[in-house]
This record gives C-alpha cells, sequence and structure tokens, in this order.
C-alpha cells in the first residue's frame, strides 16, 4: 500500500457527561467498562491507515458506528479521544481556521441526503464551494461546467433541483464536491436512497470516475455487494470497534470460490444419491440374469471379472446418462440452497442480480450455467465410449 494519506490512531467517540475526563482517567478501558460508567461508545479505540488513490469501504450494520468515524476524520463531529493525521497533520491539534481551510480545499464530502439549494440550478449548487473560497464567478463557472460534464449532466446546467431525477441530484452532489478538486472524497452512503437500478447506474459511474481521477476515497456503506464492487480495502465496524480490515480476495478459480460453489452442490446431491443407488442396484439384478453372464460364468471367470469387467461396465450406460441429467440440475438449482442458507455462492449472487436488474451479471450467470450443460454432456459422451465397446469403431466400421 502507498504511503498513508488518512490515518486513525486510536480514535474514540464516546456520549455521555465527562466522556472526555473518563478516558483521561480510564485509558486503557474496555467497552464494557464504558458502558458499565454510563456512557455510549460509538466509535471505541479505531486504528486505520488509508493509503493516497484508494477506495477504503467501511461497512456494518445501522448503528455499528462507522458514519460517526467518518464525521470524526473530518472533525464534523469532535473525537473524545486519540488522534487523525492528514498528510502527517495532526486534525486533532488544528486550529479551526486550519480546518476551515482543509474542508474548503482538501476534502470533498458527499452524504446520503444531496443537501442541494432550491433556489439554486445546478451550475450554481457545483459553483458552491468555489464561492465560499472566493474564486470569481467565470472561473468557478467554468471549472463547475467541467465537472458537470465529468458527471454526465451536460446540458442540464440550468435545471433545478426539483426538474431532476434522484440520480442526477446525486451527480450534482458528488459534482459539487469534486469542484474544488479535494484530496480525500467523503462519501456517506450516497446511494442508499436511490432505488436498485439507478443505485447500480451511479456505482458504475463512480467507478468510472475515480479510474479517472484517482481520489482517496472513504466510503461508507451496508450493501456488502456495494463494497465489492468498488473497494481497495473494506474495514468492518462492529458496536463501535473496527474488527476486520482487509482485502477481497475470492474468485471462481480460487479455493473459497470453488468452496461456494460446489458445497451447495453436494448439499443438493446429497438426497440423489438414494436415485443413483438404487438404480445402480436394479440394473445390476437385471444384468447379472443376461445370458452372457450366464455363460461367462460357465466358462470360469472369476467373480471379480464378472461383476466389474462385463456386468458393471453394462450397467453404467444408464446410470450415467440420470447421474449427468442430475448432475447438471444440481449446479443450476443450488440457487435454492444458497438463497435459504444465504451461502456466497452464484445462485445467490444470481438472485441479488434480478432483485437489483443487473442485467450483465444475469447474462453471464446463465451463460456460466450453459457452458456447465455442455461440459457434463461431453464427459457423459465420453464415458459411455469407454464403458460401452458397441461405440468403439475401429477400421472404418
Amino acid at each position: 500500500m502507498t504511503a498513508a494519506k488518512l490515518a486513525c490512531r486510536r480514535v474514540w467517540k464516546l456520549y455521555g457527561p465527562d466522556a472526555g475526563r473518563f478516558l483521561e482517567r480510564h485509558p486503557d478501558a474496555s467497552t464494557e467498562a464504558i458502558r458499565d460508567a454510563g456512557l455510549v461508545p460509538a466509535v471505541a479505540a479505531a486504528d486505520l491507515e488509508i493509503g493516497a488513490g484508494e477506495i477504503f469501504v467501511i461497512m456494518g450494520l445501522s448503528g455499528s458506528g462507522k458514519s460517526t468515524l467518518l464525521r470524526c476524520m473530518t472533525r464534523l463531529i469532535e473525537p473524545s479521544a486519540g488522534e487523525i493525521l492528514f498528510d502527517a497533520l495532526d486534525l486533532m491539534q488544528a486550529s479551526e481556521a486550519e480546518l476551515i481551510d482543509l474542508r474548503r480545499h482538501k476534502m470533498g464530502m458527499v452524504f446520503q441526503h444531496f443537501a442541494l439549494l432550491p433556489n439554486r440550478n445546478v451550475l450554481d449548487n457545483v459553483a458552491l464551494p468555489l464561492e465560499v473560497q472566493g474564486i470569481g464567478r467565470n472561473a468557478r463557472e467554468q471549472r463547475a461546467l467541467e465537472v458537470i460534464k465529468l458527471v454526465g449532466l451536460d446540458g442540464r446546467e440550468r435545471y433545478f433541483p426539483r426538474e431532476l431525477s434522484g440520480g442526477q441530484q446525486q451527480r450534482v452532489g458528488i459534482a459539487r464536491s469534486l469542484a474544488a478538486e479535494p484530496d480525500v472524497w467523503f462519501l456517506d452512503e450516497p446511494f442508499s436512497a436511490l432505488d436498485p437500478l439507478i443505485r447500480r447506474q451511479m456505482q458504475d459511474e463512480f467507478v468510472r470516475l475515480q479510474k479517472m481521477l484517482r481520489k482517496t476515497i472513504v466510503f461508507i456503506t451496508h450493501d456488502f455487494l456495494e463494497a465489492l464492487k468498488i473497494a481497495d480495502r473494506i474495514a468492518i465496524m462492529r458496536d463501535g470497534q473496527v474488527v476486520q480490515i482487509g482485502f477481497w480476495s475470492t474468485g471462481l478459480l480460487t479455493a473459497s470460490g470453488l468452496k461456494a460453489l460446489i458445497m451447495p452442490a453436494i448439499t443438493l446431491a446429497l438426497f440423489q444419491m438414494t436415485l443413483i443407488m438404487r438404480l445402480v442396484r436394479a440394473e445390476m439384478l437385471e444384468v447379472l440374469r443376461s445370458d452372457y453372464i450366464k455363460f461367462a460364468r460357465a466358462r470360469g471367470l472369476s467373480d471379480r471379472m464378472v461383476n466389474f469387467g462385463y456386468a458393471l461396465m453394462n450397467t453404467l450406460v444408464p446410470v450415467i446418462t440420470i447421474t449427468g441429467l442430475q448432475l447438471g440440475s444440481i449446479i443450476a438449482f443450488a440457487i435454492i440452497t444458497e438463497t435459504v442458507f444465504q451461502w456466497p455462492g452464484l445462485g445467490l449472487m444470481f438472485v441479488q442480480a434480478i432483485n437489483e436488474v443487473d442485467i450483465p451479471v444475469m447474462s453471464t450467470y446463465l451463460m456460466l450455467i450453459a457452458l456447465f450443460f455442455v461440459i457434463i454432456n461431453l464427459v457423459v459422451d465420453l464415458l459411455y465410449y469407454l464403458v460401452d465397446p458397441r461405440l468403439r469403431v475401429k477400421g472404418g466400421r
């Protein structure tokens, strides 16, 4: 990872009477002791580093402290204790004037609610941060037009917020935060208020912008799929604590990816085993009564040769057919098991893609399942060739 652009060192935020002094008196207090003292640990000893140009996603359930931690990073909420380093500058020691200058020039913020000024059009809303900086009208409007085009809203500069859709309003909020060309971009669940289809489009737009701008981004979400789509690293928060930080390293060709594919199929296959066992038994009993088996026994061949060399080979022909059909169905309909048990496999991903109208994922899933069926049929045909000597044609006959 590159050098840390932003870092938190044992950052605390407690709510309750005399919270700051409690930490001074008990610097190593546990969260249980803090709660016993009648205080609420919204953020508890958070330690993390965010590299330059990195998308760092913080996720957790509602009330886990992720939004509070983000606001502590910008000191919109005053931390109770700890260090917050921005380009090695400790924000806890910064003056109010220094913080205002940082927020105006080096920090961009987008929140769940768009907070657009209803009496200003798109151009004026986007140019607002530059106006606060004291930049002249022509220069700030020129910069505002650039970022409006960047987020795909060119042609709507004179529209008012009430004339825009939810997704377009969020784009205005993103453009406004980019107008000042911030070093670090803070986004607190910016897409959660949008409907699924628009949310997916905004996520794609966000990824496109990041490829162009390479900003350092702190992104808050409770949507696991959203985090996987956009994150370089993910931090998990629970009860105010950062419990895990890491990379998403799974995939279809990794051990965890194959496990997510195979385990649901095994679960579904268990009750199919009785069908295969009964089928093998029934076919064996029928084949063993055949004349050629009786002739083989009369010639003095061993039971092993008769059972495994002749009877089983003929028994396997219908068994292979049924097993191939069942195997394809198990893989295709593992979607049921994964949805019921919430296993992170292909089936669950397909259901979530349907809910979010993610056409590329749905198409890829269906093509992959079709590929599985083609491979299974190929394997079945090859097995036919091995077990049935009538299929082995030699000498052109």
